[in-house]
């Protein structure tokens, strides 16, 4: 019999942060597994996952009752030692019995005696089981629990298990529940339970019956339509993870308009805001001018005509919630932040690598040198880092952790501040993520850069690197950070900034013996593999591996030396040109140390000779073109030289029999290696 199949799992509340991960895996995994286990017609349609704060449950079609029957070969002793004198031997007489059958039953392939016979196909109830445990065993949980007095672990308390093949229950124990054909529904709105008398029953009935909405997709697309419905003039700060969280909390969302007292838009924006989607999830609400208005849109798992309830009290823990942001705000700006840096002292960084204080120090001193490198405004750069971690002592940041830095800015203009100080302190933890904004102002930029080195510099020189998907202190996110700040560094700096030369000057500010000898280099290697992983998104790893390999210390150079090998790629002297390298990377690493210069006397033939006098006519044009940072001009010029490349080598031996001649057409290889390589190594793209 074929049907449909309805597993549901009934729950207490489910992490809304992973409940849609949950509900996907879920269903995904019990529909490979019984159609591995041959439970499934073929071609199925897709699964169907619902997903709520309490229940994670499956719908599959064209699920069968019984799997098919297979053939089953059970393998005997060798040929040779199944019998002896014409007779069978023990080991073939005890064979037979362990398959229920005499000898004469059993046959023989090529090297053994066999038995073979159609063995029935499992009943769902074993498939049901077998999948469960794998599907189980493969959500993602990071933290399992217990209840009552069993020995059951998930992730939270089951309380009912139903399984329905059809209309019929199959019956499956798992959590201590028997399976069956009851659910319940909403915890405040239904009635009580729900039988189901079919599996294709199970939406509809929790809908109408127990003012459940057990699809997903469809409780979020209510919930997006009633922050549309209810914005008006406004515009919903109503990012895709916080939907999709709020989704995870409520089973039967109605979306709801709310206010709070103006009074507290005095307040920075960001605790109100942090405070209403954060704690809340609540979303705010910004006017036409991108400016917060006093009135915010909240979800609620109950929908209902006379909401003012609902509302009012939503609002009073708001108020609440703000009164607390307020009243920080304007206890932390009583103390300066220059009167708190002292205390830093007492804040421990690293019990390794000192305290906070000693931590700004060092920041200050790399920020400094960092803004005499970019010409920078060095006493700004200074005066921000002097006050950067200032405001991890305010209670603002103590409430909110999240807004470290951006307080600081705000509490930085308070004191009179500059405004150059207050933005570089604001800006300084910047880019956070892979996507983030850099900093706005260049004092901002050196900041943050002296601030992600020294935390590389300091937790990478105590063997604390990432390892697998562990990293604690967030290395690989500081590490892609200072690569993208790199990249921006603006053109019109005196100089690109040197990476391996930050990276010392950032060791330069620990103890001697402190850190590990080899950091500078295994940072630069590692901070390289970010950045690698990083232009991957938008580059063939192939042109990114061509530049890379050189282990390039001026990051800004590297993203335009890509494009510039992807287009110089596209030229019909590139391939050519490609594996010449190649050879002469080859010749060069088997060849002897080359000491000498090239010698234009000792030329022979005519293809080196053209080949000589086409490098030194191209050497001045690439020096331009490379001190002028036009990669592209650089390799559009390699080009004109690609036919005096192929006929010294369709023409000429270069390991010459007399070693003066060998000896110089190496060094004219060498010096034509170099050339072709300033931008990147051309033979790697292919």
């Amino acid at each position: 019999m074929t049907d449909a199949l309805l597993i549901e799992l009934l729950t207490e509340e489910l992490p809304p942060k992973s409940l849609l991960n949950l509900g996907e895996i879920f269903a995904q995994v019990m529909f490979t597994t019984l159609q591995e286990m041959a439970f499934m017609e073929a071609n199925p349609p897709a699964p169907r996952f619902f997903a709520t704060p309490r229940r994670l449950a499956v719908y599959l079609q064209k699920v069968k009752s019984r799997a098919p029957d297979h053939m089953v070969v059970r393998r005997g002793p060798a040929l040779a030692a199944g019998m002896e004198g014409g007779k069978p031997t023990s080991a073939l007489l005890g064979f037979a019995k362990s398959c229920g059958v005499s000898v004469d039953d059993l046959q023989k392939d090529e090297q053994r005696f066999i038995y073979q016979y159609q063995a029935p196909g499992p009943t769902l109830e074993s498939g049901v089981a077998t999948a469960m445990q794998v599907a189980i065993a493969k959500l993602p949980i990071k933290k399992l629990m217990r209840w009552g007095a069993g020995t059951e672990e998930f992730v939270r308390p089951v309380h009912g298990v139903v399984v329905l093949h059809g209309s019929h229950v199959v019956p499956v124990r798992f959590f201590g529940r028997d399976s069956g054909r009851v659910t319940w529904g909403h915890r405040f709105l239904s009635n009580g339970s729900i039988e189901i008398p079919h599996a294709s029953d199970y939406e509809q009935l929790l809908e109408k019956q127990g003012w459940v909405i057990a699809d997903f997709a469809r409780r979020r697309a209510l919930i997006e339509q009633g922050i549309r419905d209810h914005t008006g003039n406004d515009q919903a700060m109503a990012d895709a993870k916080l939907v999709e969280e709020v989704t995870a909390l409520v089973e039967y969302p109605a979306v709801y308009k709310g206010e709070f007292n103006a009074e507290f838009l005095h307040v920075p924006e960001e605790c109100l805001i942090l405070s209403m989607k954060q704690h809340q999830r609540y979303f705010p609400l910004k006017d036409a001018k991108h400016n917060l208005v006093p009135r915010f849109l909240m979800v609620s798992n109950i929908k209902t005509h006379a909401a003012q309830d609902i509302i009012h009290g939503n609002e009073r823990v708001l108020r609440a919630r703000l009164a607390d942001a307020q009243f920080f705000f304007t206890q932390d700006k009583k103390i300066p932040l220059a009167e708190r840096v002292p205390h830093l002292a007492h804040v421990v960084y690293h019990n390794k690598l000192g305290s906070q204080l000693q931590r700004v120090h060092r920041v200050r001193e790399l920020a400094g040198v960092i803004a005499v490198k970019m010409q920078a405004n060095v006493e700004e750069t200074a005066r921000a880092a002097y006050l950067c971690k200032a405001d991890l002592l305010t209670d603002m940041v103590g409430e909110f952790p999240e807004l470290q830095g951006i307080m600081g800015g705000y509490y930085a203009l308070a004191d009179g501040e500059k405004e150059g100080v207050s933005i570089a302190i604001k800006d300084h933890y910047l880019p956070r993520f892979a996507d983030d904004a850099l900093p706005s102002t260049v004092s901002g930029l050196c900041l943050a850069l002296a601030d992600k080195l020294d935390s590389l510099v300091g937790m990478a020189g105590l063997g604390l690197m990432p390892s697998g998907d562990k990293d604690p202190f967030g290395l690989r996110r500081h590490a892609l950070g200072c690569m993208r700040l790199l990249e921006g560094v603006p053109q019109s700096s005196a100089m690109s900034l040197d990476l391996v030369d930050l990276l010392q000057h950032a060791v330069s500010q620990y103890t001697q013996g402190m850190l590990k000898d080899d950091i500078v280099d295994a940072l630069h290697a590692f901070m390289l593999e970010r950045y690698r992983n990083y232009l991957a998104l938008d580059h063939a790893i192939n042109y990114i591996d061509a530049v890379l390999v050189q282990m390039p210390r001026h990051v800004d150079e590297i993203r335009p030396r890509v494009l510039a090998l992807q287009d110089f790629a596209c030229l019909p002297a590139a391939p050519s040109l490609a594996g010449a390298n190649k050879r002469i990377s080859n010749i060069l690493r088997k060849a002897p140390s080359i000491s000498s210069e090239v010698q234009v006397d000792l030329f022979e033939q005519d293809e080196e000779r053209a080949l000589y006098s086409a490098t030194q006519a191209m050497r001045p044009v690439l020096a331009s073109a490379m001190g002028n940072r036009e990669y592209r001009a650089a390799l559009f010029e390699l080009a004109t030289i690609a036919e005096a490349v192929d006929a010294f080598f369709d023409k000429v031996l270069v390991m010459a029999d007399r070693p003066e001649i060998q000896a110089n057409r190496l060094a004219l290889l060498r010096e034509l290696n170099h050339l072709m390589n300033q931008v990147g190594e051309i033979k790697d793209i292919k």
